[in-house]
């Protein structure tokens, strides 16, 4: 390899990187600048939020794979968003995918919201909670029946609330 091709591979990553690319198809945040019916500040999220749930849920980052105690989660209840407490996702429709993320084949109806991501060289449908705006994670076509969606979610996106007897 010569220092030429290098120095320009170099700039042509840079380039890409500068014009957006790489990036979502908007801004990190673009879920959050639909309406939605519960306004925050960045600040007043931080407040209510640890410093990892608002990485996820406010600026769209991801948890590391296996490590959400929610991925292990067997009991009956219900999933609410962390952000917001809104019912999300029943366990009724969680399954263990292999992934290292909760997974749902799908959501409560009227809970969700999406929008197109192309982020990462690929094209996903991001998932989030239709109150807040908070970022849940993606949606992929390689679930289970009925529906044949993986809901593929971040932990701390979300809380668990058990069923009562």
């Amino acid at each position: 390899m010569h220092r030429r091709t290098v120095l320009f591979g170099g700039v042509a990553v840079a380039a890409m990187f500068a014009g957006g690319f790489l990036s979502r198809a908007g801004k990190p945040g673009e879920a959050r600048a639909e309406s939605f019916e519960i306004k925050k500040s960045d600040d007043e999220w931080r407040k209510l939020l640890s410093p990892e749930q608002f990485n996820i849920l406010r600026r769209e980052g991801t948890e590391r794979a296996g490590s959400s105690p929610l991925d292990h989660e067997k009991r009956k209840g219900i999933y609410h968003c962390a952000g917001c407490d809104l019912a999300a996702y029943s366990s009724d429709a969680k399954y263990d995918s292999g992934t290292g993320w909760p997974s749902f084949w799908q959501s409560l109806p009227g809970t969700v919201g999406t929008r197109r991501d192309t982020s990462l060289f690929m094209l996903r449908t991001e998932v989030h909670c239709r109150r807040c705006g908070g970022h849940f994670g993606h949606i992929f076509d390689d679930g289970p029946p009925p529906t044949g969606k993986r809901h593929c979610l971040n932990g701390l996106a979300l809380s668990f609330k058990p069923a009562t007897a």
